[in-house]
């Protein structure tokens, strides 16, 4: 009999390019049909079929407190019986700014948007704006949103300017991105040294989680710090993923490196579409209806959207949240590896607070060249064992993962037993 998932994928591919609306969903990298879930509570998801898992994508990171956190849902509910969206001010709007430079001070003003994309095109514009300067740089493999400057693969060689890794994206957009190999910090300074003063701005994940889960050398982001500071180019982070989930400071605050301007997204919305970006007061000040640079959005700052975010990290502040959070990943990702040992597969495993990476490789990867070079293979058929015994990885070798505070003991315990059973079945 055909499931109910495998009924929705198949009418959906008639009305939905592909059968779903972001392209990870459509598992084409680890083949398969992708799942349509119905409802998640804490560290559960079911799907359509009635099927339970434990999930370890929690919505690519905003879940942090868990599904359908009981304080979270009632604070969404009241305020919706309020309107669902004004499209003016709301004081929870200034409550979210004053948050968020409480948490996160290099942020000395901030502007809602409805998503990271809206955050990063947005800040890049008015780094553009604030500097007078067109060039950005961005490193390869990481991800900022599919705004047309940001999708731009790296050229044949180091000065070599990019050139678009989509199509419908201008080849004259694109020739104004660098792309530069991330964690590698001779080739940064090279750059500089050459076109320093003509680079806006540099955009970086500070730690990687869209070419799986990549650490960063500190002399490379200390590096980066000195070298935009000394040629007059914008430093930014982009915190969407690690915004909160590494830190409840973010990644700056977690290897106290203090960029000129931030993007946010996730977490800040709790699971609803909510982003941020914001920097130095003198930067900011560029935007309409300040200065010439303009920006907007109809729904920015959505009070339902707005009252998830605050409830969310108004729960990530009691105190050792991030030590726990931290320490469950660890022991995730360490139970998972011993398990690999035993087996005697090559694998490997790290995190970075409540993010973690999981590789097929010797070593783990440093930069894109080297996650590459990682068994996607491998990863594929681990993937869907590991689906197939109720636990949900993100549908590809080149994404990281997330843990919530409502992954118990027991559901790590469930995960490395089942993630030792799939190594089995690899090594046969």
């Amino acid at each position: 009999m055909t499931s109910i998932n495998q009924t929705l994928f198949d009418k959906s591919q008639q009305l939905i390019p592909g059968g779903v609306n972001s392209p990870v969903r459509a598992f084409r990298s680890v083949g398969g049909t992708p799942i349509f879930f119905k409802r998640g509570l804490g560290s559960k998801l079911w799907d359509v079929d009635g099927k339970q898992y434990i999930d370890y994508i929690n919505s690519w990171g905003p879940m942090i407190v868990g599904h359908a956190h009981p304080e979270v849902i009632k604070a969404v509910q009241l305020v919706a019986e309020n309107s669902l969206s004004f499209g003016a001010p709301t004081g929870l709007e200034l409550e979210m700014a004053e948050l968020i430079n409480k948490l996160v001070p290099s942020m000395e003003q901030v502007r809602l948007v409805s998503s990271g994309t809206e955050a990063t095109m947005s800040a890049i514009r008015v780094a553009r704006g604030f500097t007078g300067r067109n060039k950005i740089v961005k490193f390869e493999g990481c991800y900022h949103g599919h705004a047309d400057a940001l999708l731009v693969k790296a050229g044949s060689g180091l000065l070599t300017f990019g050139e678009p890794s989509s199509a419908g994206v201008p080849a004259e957009v694109a020739a104004h991105t660098l792309t530069l190999e991330y964690n590698n910090t001779q080739e940064l300074k090279e750059l500089f040294d050459k076109i320093g003063s003509e680079i806006a701005c540099v955009i970086i994940e500070p730690v990687v989680g869209n070419m799986n889960l990549i650490v960063p050398h500190m002399e490379f982001l200390t590096t980066l710090r000195e070298l935009c500071t000394q040629h007059g180019s914008v430093l930014i982070f982009d915190e969407v993923m690690t915004g909160f989930r590494v830190h409840l400071g973010g990644a700056q605050a977690l290897y106290n490196i203090k960029p000129d301007m931030t993007t946010l997204g996730k977490v800040i919305g709790g699971g609803l579409p909510v982003g941020a970006f914001g920097g130095r007061k003198d930067i900011m000040s560029c935007l309409a209806p300040l200065g010439a640079v303009y920006q907007a959005g109809t729904l920015s700052g959505n009070p339902v959207a707005v009252t998830a975010g605050l409830k969310t990290l108004e729960l990530i502040q009691v105190p050792n949240f991030h030590d726990k959070l931290s320490a469950q990943t660890k022991k995730l990702v360490d139970g998972m590896v011993q398990a690999a040992k035993e087996v005697g597969v090559v694998f490997n495993a790290q995190n970075v607070g409540g993010m973690f990476g999981l590789y097929f490789s010797e070593t783990c990867p440093t930069s894109f060249a080297e996650i590459m070079q990682s068994d996607k293979a491998a990863f594929n058929k681990f993937f869907h064992a590991m689906l197939d015994a109720g636990i949900y990885l993100g549908p590809s070798a080149f994404e990281a993962g997330f843990v919530s505070a409502a992954h118990t003991d027991e559901d790590i315990a469930f995960t490395i037993d089942i993630a030792k059973k799939s190594f089995q079945s690899l090594a046969t």
